[in-house]
């Protein structure tokens, strides 16, 4: 009975994108001038594993590029060849090239044929060179310490023929197969090499269950036929080798080295199958609106039962209160399914940090710290090309050059680190870099040219938010890498969207430091309830600064401005809820009402309403899916007695300083 392998696509799909995102922090992590060679080994099993798998779904065209990669690894793993940055820079093009694969069978993307041709020529002329023999990169193996080769008996199930052939030009890289079908359906093997078991197993995985396979050694001094077959067994023809790279022969580590790190993945391999699955996105968010839709329940429940005899119920309000503790704690593991470290996103950032300073002439030690740090994955998702482009800001505008760096008493390497840690109910995220910082002179000078408003004295925190004005750019010139203006503007709009706040720290000669600051996830929300007439909204607690009533003589009013309140000093615009959604309040008058101010990237007001109504954390809902987009509204949510209540968008409110929503979100309701 064939099995149809397609609905494993996705896995090998996953596992290869896991095992290219390895290769890569190993590639990252080698040390050209004293490689070590457990690395290398560690990249040639990736390359190994990739092409096992490929080969195993028919994806013929990354195996080609795998089997040249690997053939030059086990060069240089063996000591054959010295390790020079042009075998670095040939394994991260390769690693790109089968990415580029990669993504072309799981999502139909274009591949450049050629791109990938090249790579192989480049791989394949590598590997036709040969190593100084003044520099070895490795201590070369030397016969004494060859890996001693054993005969591996193995028992499998019975298998389709296709799967034979494929298992058995599997084994024949690993050294000499012979096979023998027995009568009751069952295969046997015997493999004559230097592998381990664990390795020997670990390629049977691809075809079989491998604890269906057993495994036994014969003695070293097995007999052989004279025609050179091992007994009863079939002896297999030589694997036909590519017309373009060697086909791989014996692997000389040691035993020892090779048993140990083998016995560590396969152990390693085991703990992940045992502690995780793989859930699709889907099904996870569609239990997240459940248990959304069920803590509305629970609230509802724990209102209606408020209004019950405390004495006559007892038990049954015994049970609501157990029923709302049960809720919060599977709402809050049910959130944390969603949650991913930051390591996520901060292991994008080496290989480009490599490639662009490098690019740029300059030297740049990468850093990371709170890796471990997580955030929702939908926000995790929204944040890297923000990162991505302050990252590349601080590497072009940031960081000097390294003449310029000793000049001025530096070291040559720049630094520049990510950092991400929990604050609260929130996690900021930090760019910074010891570089030549933000020069104050040439931002106000380059504001006044775009028409802005500036003056000389204005503090330095309001100089640094210049720019992130559309089209704002210092730069002298256009480089591919930056100076159109046309990226931090987005980055801030970006991180606005997500609920968050950006502020810049920056010292002339020190360097500069961004920090982001954003919720932990925008399915949750700690809000405040507050009246306006008939109706209850929510504020989202962030944005919140305190809540007061004003004396009748602290409001003002401007001649075409508006009103303004005065709160210690200082006069700030004052927000009516009911004029600007032109409903009817039970207060006009501010000194009757309440005054909530709010505070957003620096820019505070007074939010006019009736009355405070409490605290409580809501479930978000998309209002623009369910209805339509509507200005100064950020979402909804379902309150405990049923009725929809809208969550107000404080940052768009606040940019507006108060000014009159459009009539559509007046008949919202």
């Amino acid at each position: 009975m064939s099995i149809d392998i397609s609905q494993f696509f996705q896995v090998f799909f996953e596992e290869a994108e896991e095992l290219l995102a390895e290769m890569e922090r190993l590639l990252l992590a080698l040390d050209t001038d004293a490689p070590d060679t457990e690395q290398v080994a560690a990249i040639f099993r990736t390359a190994h594993s990739i092409k096992g798998g490929a080969a195993t779904f028919g994806q013929t065209d990354m195996t080609e590029v795998t089997h040249v990669l690997e053939s030059l690894l086990d060069r240089l793993r063996r000591g054959e060849m010295a390790l020079t940055s042009a075998h670095v820079d040939a394994f991260f093009a390769a690693k790109d090239a089968l990415k580029m694969q990669l993504d072309g069978h799981r999502h139909a993307m274009p591949v450049d044929l050629e791109a990938v041709a090249a790579v192989r020529a480049r791989l394949e002329a590598l590997s036709s060179g040969h190593a100084p023999a003044a520099a070895p990169a490795m201590t070369p193996i030397t016969p004494g310490t060859q890996a001693a080769r054993r005969r591996l008996n193995l028992d499998l199930p019975a298998l389709e023929q296709d799967d034979i052939e494929a298992l058995k030009g599997e084994l024949a890289l690993m050294g000499t197969v012979s096979s023998q079908l027995r009568d009751d359906g069952r295969l046997r093997l015997l493999v004559d090499t230097d592998q381990s078991e664990d390795d020997v197993l670990a390629i049977c995985s691809f075809i079989v269950d491998p604890d269906t396979v057993t495994v036994s050694e014969e003695a070293s001094g097995g007999y052989t036929s004279p025609d050179g077959s091992y007994g009863f067994f079939e002896a297999l023809p030589e694997p036909v080798a590519h017309d373009d790279a060697p086909v791989l022969q014996n692997h000389a580590e040691t035993p020892a080295a090779r048993s140990g790190a083998a016995s560590a993945a396969a152990e390693k391999a085991a703990s992940l199958d045992a502690s995780s699955i793989r859930v699709s996105v889907e099904k996870v968010d569609q239990l997240i609106n459940l248990v959304g839709e069920l803590v509305i329940t629970q609230a509802m429940i724990e209102q209606r039962s408020s209004t019950l005899d405390p004495m006559l119920y007892e038990r049954l309000l015994g049970s609501v209160s157990q029923l709302t503790r049960n809720t919060r704690d599977l709402q809050e593991a049910v959130m944390s399914i969603r949650m991913m470290p930051m390591d996520y996103v901060f292991s994008r950032f080496p290989r480009m940090v490599r490639d662009l300073s490098g690019k740029l002439g300059k030297k740049v030690d990468f850093l990371t710290y709170g890796a471990a740090t997580e955030l929702d994955k939908g926000l995790i998702e929204r944040i890297i090309d923000p990162l991505t482009h302050l990252v590349r800001n601080s590497i072009d505008h940031g960081i000097e050059t390294p003449a310029v760096r000793a000049a001025s008493g530096k070291l040559e390497a720049g630094k520049l680190s990510l950092s991400a840690a929990h604050q609260g109910g929130n996690i900021v995220i930090e760019v910074s870099d010891d570089g030549g910082g933000l020069n104050r002179e040439r931002i106000l000078d380059k504001a006044r040219q775009n028409g802005l408003e500036v003056a000389d004295a204005m503090p330095d925190a309001e100089v640094w938010q210049l720019i992130f004005a559309p089209g704002f750019s210092t730069a002298e010139e256009v480089t591919d890498v930056s100076g159109r203006g046309v990226g931090m503007d987005v980055v801030k709009r970006n991180i606005a969207a997500m609920g968050g706040a950006v502020e810049i720290r920056s010292a002339r000669g020190f360097g500069t430091t961004i920090s982001i600051s954003l919720p932990l996830t925008l399915a949750i929300l700690d809000g405040m309830s507050v009246r306006v007439g008939d109706e209850i909204y929510i504020l989202p607690l962030g944005y919140v600064v305190e809540s007061l009533q004003p004396a009748r003589e602290d409001v003002k009013e401007i001649a075409g401005q508006g009103r303004v309140v005065r709160v210690r000093g200082e006069y700030l615009p004052l927000i009516a809820l009911h004029e600007l959604f032109g409903i009817e309040a039970r207060c006009t008058e501010p000194s009757q009402g309440i005054l909530v101010i709010l505070e957003s990237d620096g820019i505070r007001a007074a939010l006019l309403l009736d009355e405070l109504v409490g605290q409580q954390q809501v479930v978000v809902k998309n209002l623009e899916s369910n209805y339509r987009k509507v200005a100064g509204i950020s979402g909804a949510t379902i309150l405990g007695d049923g009725g929809v209540s809208l969550i107000l968008d404080v940052a768009s409110m606040l940019r507006g300083y108060g000014r009159k929503a459009p009539a559509e979100a007046a008949t919202a309701h």
